[in-house]
């Protein structure tokens, strides 16, 4: 695909689209990370928990792996720039709403709903307006630009939100994200669009089962902390003796299989897929595909769980957490920048593969180092290399996904990439609070349970009342619950000590579910390319 004519050619021109093209990437990215060192903020002033607001930063994810795809072919119809518009103003009203919102349900609307169809018209336009903009030399550079403005995002997020949540208030974050769409949309006149030598029609059937397919299998995982991820907690809905969760999940995957299956009827019929099967057998392609759900799928479990413990184990303010995030942020920016620059012939799978051992040892030094009687500081050296890691694979993964396939279909990839991320973070982020609920839960019981000083009268009620499942609470708010019971002093003491212990097992729990997890990503490497791609051109 050659730049259209009119397509920006000096160095400045180029220079505003590429920031153009960036801010928007920066703003998608900004979300996933602001907000986490404010869950406990934002969870009391709309009314509701910590759980409600991991709810709605798994579905802003969730909707939009599932629109991702479908999203990538709408650009295809009705322009790429025009896409990237009226997706900027769909996240614009998506960010306002949330700024103003009084209650959960209104969060959800902005933020999870409105943001997350925004932004899954936004990311597949920038992968094709990138190639419709940049000549072919260039191209690589660009999309490493481009990621990382999205690293950049991730590095600053914990410290906006911070700052923001201190000094002010977390809605003005949302606030200025309506100022920065505005400020995009003033830039986009620059762009040129990305010419198609066709106008598909979309897949609506395809639309459908995709969308319900990822919705389906990533709610169920969702739920599991609720429910139960086999056996089903109590009054959790259940079906033949096993969690809904299960059946969930197993739905999920049929209707992926269902739409697999009618992608490649669409070909046989010579009529055009949501997604062209001949992609997914792409071995280069594929290698990257995975590759980025593990990095996401770690990544915001760890973005996830460091915060709580932070914020809530350790009663640090949203600044402080913050703060203590920076080294992660710091040496992921750096990695995702530097190392192409200064390597430019490395082998990517070289990169990956060390990558996903610095997420390995970063899990598993904070793992050894959690305990009662730690402090902030211990987070430092894990979050450095975990810092690393994810810088590693941001610096490479973009490049050797976008240049497995022809120009032409770059927005099609541009989908599929965006959806298996933000799959990956939705999973990322329910499996960890999953983990860490059910661990916490076993912990507590068991310290009230082999503790002498509560009676047997308030470990019976505790058992049935907390079988469920414990809230990960602070110790002021378990002492206010406490004081407001008329619990004894003894059995407080007691109740506090179970509940700080618990909430150490159920990080460590979560952290090595991560951590393994990250291991398991190496056996998938051996798709990754070993020489740098030079063009996006093919045969």
């Amino acid at each position: 695909m050659a730049p259209r004519a009119g397509a920006p050619e000096r160095s400045a021109a180029a220079g505003f689209v590429l920031l153009t093209l960036a801010a928007g990437q920066f703003l998608m990215a900004l979300d996933s990370s602001v907000m986490n060192v404010s869950i406990a903020t934002v969870a009391d002033d709309v009314g509701t928990t910590v759980a409600g607001i991991q709810g709605a930063i798994t579905a802003y994810t969730l909707v939009m792996a599932m629109f991702m795809i479908p999203g990538g072919k709408v650009g295809a119809l009705i322009g790429r720039k025009r896409a990237f518009t009226i997706g900027c103003g769909v996240y614009g009203c998506g960010s306002l709403t949330t700024a103003l919102a009084p209650n959960l349900p209104v969060l959800l609307l902005g933020w999870s709903f409105l943001e997350g169809i925004g932004a899954a018209l936004i990311l597949p336009a920038i992968v094709a307006l990138v190639a419709g903009n940049f000549a072919a030399e260039r191209r690589p550079a660009a999309y490493g630009l481009v990621a990382a403005a999205g690293a950049a995002a991730i590095a600053v997020g914990p410290l906006i939100g911070g700052v923001a949540t201190t000094y002010f208030s977390w809605r003005w974050v949302f606030a200025g994200e309506v100022a920065i769409v505005v400020g995009i949309l003033v830039l986009t006149r620059r762009i040129a669009d990305a010419p198609t030598d066709q106008r598909p029609r979309i897949d609506l059937v395809g639309a459908v089962l995709s969308a319900l397919g990822l919705g389906v299998f990533v709610y169920g995982v969702l739920r599991s902390s609720e429910w139960g991820w086999f056996l089903p907690k109590p009054d959790a809905p259940a079906w033949l003796g096993i969690s809904l969760v299960v059946w969930l999940m197993l739905a999920g995957l049929l209707l992926i299989r269902l739409f697999l299956h009618w992608e490649a009827h669409l070909v046989e019929q010579r009529r055009e897929p949501l997604v062209d099967p001949v992609l997914l057998r792409n071995r280069q392609l594929t290698g990257g595909l995975t590759m980025f759900f593990f990095q996401y799928l770690v990544q915001m479990g760890v973005f996830f769980l460091v915060p709580l413990y932070l914020s809530v184990a350790l009663g640090l303010s949203a600044l402080k957490t913050g703060v203590r995030i920076l080294p992660l942020s710091l040496t992921l920016l750096a990695a995702a920048i530097l190392i192409p620059r200064l390597l430019p012939d490395v082998s990517p799978r070289r990169v990956v593969r060390l990558g996903i051992l610095f997420l390995f040892a970063g899990a598993l030094v904070l793992l050894a180092a959690l305990d009662t009687n730690a402090g902030a500081e211990i987070v430092t050296v894990p979050l450095l290399l975990i810092g690393l890691g994810m810088g590693a694979l941001a610096s490479q993964l973009g490049a050797v996904t976008v240049s497995a396939v022809p120009d032409e279909q770059s927005a099609e990839v541009g989908g599929i990439q965006n959806a298996v991320t933000n799959l990956g973070a939705s999973i990322g982020t329910a499996l960890a609070g999953s983990i860490l609920v059910a661990a916490l839960t076993s912990s507590f019981l068991t310290g009230i349970a082999q503790n002498p000083a509560i009676p047997d009268q308030v470990k019976s009620q505790a058992t049935v009342r907390l079988e469920s499942g414990v809230p990960f609470l602070s110790d002021a708010q378990l002492r206010t619950a406490l004081d407001q019971a008329g619990t004894s002093t003894e059995v407080s003491r007691a109740a506090l000590d179970a509940n700080a212990a618990a909430r150490l097992d159920g990080l460590r729990a979560a952290l090595a579910i991560l951590a393994l997890t990250a291991l398991l990503a190496m056996f998938f490497t051996q798709r990754i390319p070993t020489k740098q791609p030079r063009s996006t051109e093919h045969a």
